[in-house]
């Protein structure tokens, strides 16, 4: 009797995915990836499997990765101090080289390294590689308070996106490629830049007109102040849920960047919970779906 249920239940989750593959097939998909996801092996291997079925099935994902823990433990092995400033790492020239060895060398080719484990064929990139992400020096203002003046804020390295050149991604989607992207960017003199990931990966989706832009955290959603999930949230909702104190901390530049890619052309974001096993899986391919999903 069980093992009939168990078969009943594998094929409606089955048939429950067709119309959803048949919508997504084509299309692309960005994904960030970051949080518990990628600090724990059997989410990773998940991760990785989850990515392949998406691209085995034609639906075409495209990564984009932090690595915000794996930067502070090499610089802590290194001897080196990390610093926040509103969230944002202050990265000197020194932070940066880090930076650019963790994110561009170290987790980007284990992600890649994952999913060629599991059959599929992924490229690593920066946004360096082929002029994918031009950036300039992020200056951040912090507003005048009382008799305190308003003031810049020099961050060292760290970047704001100025275009994105999508070409390479194009080539590598048409050769059946999964490209795997660290978020760093390039000046125009050369320099590079640490950008934030979740940024990347709206702007990328924007460029993209991506049907969904995915983002991973350690957190179910946006929650309500009793701690209970939304989802469906457009523009009016998240703005009177700013002002009222519900979104706020590091869930603001989450929402923003979700907001910014689903006003640029983007079908839709959604927030989902990165501790969830297969959770690209249950947002993409069931009808309940997980975490919070935006829309213009």
């Amino acid at each position: 009797m069980t093992d009939t249920h168990t078969h009943n239940d594998i094929g409606n989750i089955l048939t429950e995915a067709l119309p959803y593959i048949q919508r997504y097939s084509g299309k692309t998909i960005v994904i960030k990836y970051g949080g518990n996801a990628m600090t724990d092996p059997k989410l990773e291997q998940g991760f990785a499997k989850d990515i392949v079925l998406l691209k085995q099935v034609g639906i075409n994902p495209v990564i984009v990765h932090g690595g915000g823990p794996q930067i502070a433990n090499l610089l802590k092995q290194l001897g080196k101090e990390s610093h926040f400033i509103d969230g944002m790492r202050v990265t000197d020239t020194e932070t940066m080289d880090v930076v650019q060895m963790v994110l561009g060398g170290l987790v980007n080719k284990q992600i890649v390294g994952m999913i060629s484990q599991a059959g599929g064929r992924a490229i690593g990139l920066t946004g360096k590689d082929g002029n994918l992400i031009k950036a300039k020096k992020l200056n951040l203002e912090r507003k005048a308070i009382a008799d305190q003046p308003s003031e810049i804020i020099d961050l060292g390295h760290v970047g704001e996106i100025v275009s994105i050149n999508t070409s390479i991604i194009n080539v590598l989607e048409n050769e059946s490629f999964i490209p795997v992207i660290a978020p760093v960017g390039m000046g125009e003199d050369g320099t590079s830049y640490n950008i934030n990931a979740d940024i990347v990966a709206g702007q990328i989706a924007a460029s993209l007109k991506a049907e969904r832009l995915l983002l991973l955290t350690n957190t179910p959603g946006v929650l309500n102040k009793q701690g209970e999930l939304l989802t469906g949230l457009n523009t009016q909702d998240i703005s009177a849920l700013i002002d009222d104190g519900t979104i706020q901390g590091g869930m603001l530049p989450k929402v923003s960047c979700a907001l910014d890619a689903a006003s640029a052309g983007t079908q839709s974001a959604c927030i989902i919970d990165g501790r969830v096993e297969h959770a690209v899986l249950l947002e993409l391919l069931t009808d309940q779906g997980i975490g919070t999903l935006i829309r213009q």
